[in-house]
């Protein structure tokens, strides 16, 4: 062995104390080492954030009607894909500008991709040496931009084709979300404003309802959903055992959602603030979860498993945009508060005969605005007035954008399958096949 290796697993052993214990000295993590762990932080929360894809899927196929399980599957297989092209192509340099468009970049592979360093890359050809690979980063910030669009499949399901759909999907998360995202994480004017969003309540979730919240008004609601003097008519999903388990990969996912969003893991401080992170995010889930059992069991007599499973969504998109500075006692109240806005914001969505089938818009919309407004309690830095101004501007964009494509798609295409289709279930209308053939297509 080279007398040079010898050295440096030497100096690897005595320095190593120095980093875990001696907490009142710098840690002397090497720069190298830095970079490989924030790179490392990336790459494991963007494949929690992917698994979350899994859980929006099982969700929606287990809140469906068996006739149309298999194209909430097929939609939220093609969202996805979509997403990661549009996001290549267009969304990435249009949330951060830092590279160039062309055929020749289109052919060598980086466009869509502001730096990405090569094979077998060297410290001095990467493109930050003090942050991380920019595949990294990119590969999660392409997760967020997907989970954006899996919010809207849900609300407009049972109902609408799969192409204008998956149209929708590529404007979406290859030029809206973009957009209005580097105003935040772009360095854009909410940014330089003060507007704070750790992970996403406004530029992830609230997007997501007010882009499906414009659909669901312009699509209509379900057949059969509303009668006559405001009566409400429940249509009951085929597996709740699916939904279930889909809410909790939903809940895992969104360790990787918030941890990864902390964008560094290589220092004591950092991974110390990712622990946090991950205990705080679990705390908002659970509460979320009680608040819509107990108000449940009080307001109908008996708890209902689908508001307990949007609590608990409710509860981390609450805290998505801060979970850093609240103590468990604040993720608590604020998670459950979550929890609560689910359990009213479903009746009031019917109120006005908008058809949500999963619940998006209360658990993304609501329960998101509610998130970037509760950061002005545990974050000092946060202003009441930026808070609102970029709810508002952020809302006031995606929702014209929305419309619009909506909109133009409906009137060329048209976005919703004929009645003949919905009764008999999108799953053979539009894909010839069912998820369940050995059961009734009407079910």
């Amino acid at each position: 062995m080279k007398l040079r290796n010898v050295l440096s697993i030497l100096t690897s052993v005595l320095v190593a104390p120095s980093v875990c214990f001696a907490q009142d000295a710098p840690a002397l993590v090497p720069t190298d080492l830095i970079w490989i762990m924030n790179t490392l932080l990336f790459l494991i929360g963007g494949f929690l954030v992917f698994f979350m894809a899994c859980g929006f899927a099982m969700l929606e196929a287990g809140l469906v009607r068996s006739k149309n399980v298999t194209m909430q599957l097929t939609k939220n297989m093609g969202l996805f894909s979509c997403a990661c092209i549009a996001y290549y192509l267009i969304g990435y340099n249009l949330m951060y500008p830092l590279g160039s468009w062309g055929i020749e970049n289109i052919l060598s592979g980086v466009w869509g991709v502001a730096v990405m360093e090569g094979v077998g890359v060297a410290a001095d050809g990467v493109d930050d040496y003090t942050y991380a690979s920019t595949a990294s980063d990119y590969f999660f910030q392409l997760m967020f931009c997907a989970a954006t669009a899996s919010i809207v499949s849900g609300a407009l399901a049972e109902r609408i084709k799969l192409w204008p759909f998956l149209i929708f999907t590529v404007i979406l998360t290859g030029l809206i979300y973009p957009i209005q995202a580097s105003w935040k994480w772009g360095g854009g004017f909410l940014d330089a404003g003060g507007f704070l969003d750790f992970a996403g309540s406004t530029v992830v979730h609230s997007v997501g309802g007010w882009a499906a919240l414009t659909g669901a008004i312009i699509l209509g609601p379900r057949l059969g959903k509303y009668g006559s003097g405001g009566m409400v008519n429940p249509i009951l999903g085929s597996n709740l055992a699916l939904a279930t388990l889909g809410t909790f990969i939903l809940w895992l996912g969104w360790f990787g959602f918030n941890g990864g969003s902390q964008l560094a893991m290589g220092s004591i401080g950092d991974i110390s603030d990712v622990s946090r992170i991950f205990v705080n995010t679990n705390m908002a889930a659970a509460s979320g979860a009680i608040a819509a059992a107990i108000l449940t069991q009080i307001s109908y007599g008996k708890v209902d498993l689908t508001m307990v499973l949007n609590g608990a969504l409710a509860g981390l998109v609450s805290i998505t945009a801060e979970p850093l500075t609240p103590t468990m006692g604040w993720c608590l109240i604020i998670g459950g508060i979550g929890g609560v806005i689910v359990v009213y914001g479903v009746p009031l969505l019917d109120r006005f005969k908008i058809d949500d089938v999963v619940g998006a818009i209360p658990v993304h919309l609501f329960a998101g605005i509610w998130g970037t407004l509760a950061v002005i309690f545990t974050n000092p830095d946060a202003s009441i007035g930026t808070q609102v101004y970029s709810i508002v501007v952020v809302g006031i964009f995606v929702s014209i954008a929305s419309a619009i494509v909506w909109l133009i798609l409906n009137a060329t295409m048209g976005i919703r399958v004929s009645e003949e289709d919905e009764v008999a279930g999108l799953d053979q209308a539009e894909l010839g096949m069912d998820a369940y053939p050995d059961f009734s297509k009407s079910s």
